[in-house]
């Protein structure tokens, strides 16, 4: 078995011309040996290449990293916030109020904005309610003739006190705690958990 070869010839007149020489499968065509400056050559390159991609891996890396591990050492939860004055919520009357979430990341925007539901039940005494239904996290709306919570998104309904009447939900709907103090109405901030069951 043969193969060709191709190689510079040079003819009488002194030009140059390609010619194909026979190479036999009993003579391969060796590659001379690398040289030591050669190889010293290929070793920097080599390490060159690896450092570069070790540097793109940690660019890339440790910004990611960073996101699935930042929020564990997040505190999230154990601050107070005035939601209002306590002349500005009437006994008996549940009404919702805006708060912005506890923890926003930089670039959270509209979604850092939450909200609850408050009530006054005495002079001093006020109850308040995530508006997070603990089915899927929808915001349930407080239907003031019917005297219940009910979520619109798969038709889970609470009691006035918070507790499960009907539908989906796993549980009562998560409570805030509140305080009063120098007049203003207080509620502490918290992570709302929201379990997933259909």
């Amino acid at each position: 078995m043969s193969g060709s070869l191709f190689s510079l010839r040079r003819l009488r007149d002194g030009s140059t011309k390609f010619s194909v020489n026979e190479v036999n499968a009993d003579h391969p065509v060796r590659e001379p040996p690398l040289t030591p400056e050669e190889i010293t050559r290929r070793r920097f390159l080599e390490k060159v290449c690896i450092g570069l991609a070790s540097l793109c891996a940690g660019i890339l890396g440790i910004p990611l990293v960073g996101f699935v591990v930042a929020p564990i050492f997040r505190k999230t939860t154990g601050r107070w916030i005035s939601v209002g004055k306590i002349t500005d919520f009437q006994i008996g009357n549940t009404i919702k109020i805006d708060i912005t979430d506890p923890s926003p990341l930089p670039w959270a925007g509209i979604t850092a904005k939450s909200a609850l539901w408050i009530r006054r039940v005495k002079e001093t005494e006020f109850i308040a309610f995530s508006i997070n239904c603990t089915h899927l996290g929808c915001p349930v709306r407080w239907l003031t003739d019917a005297d219940l919570f009910m979520c619109p998104c798969h038709g889970g309904v609470y009691y006035s006190d918070g507790t499960v009447a009907a539908g989906p939900p796993p549980k009562p709907l998560i409570r805030y705690d509140v305080r009063t103090v120098n007049g203003q109405v207080e509620i502490k901030t918290m992570a709302i958990p929201i379990t997933s069951t259909l």
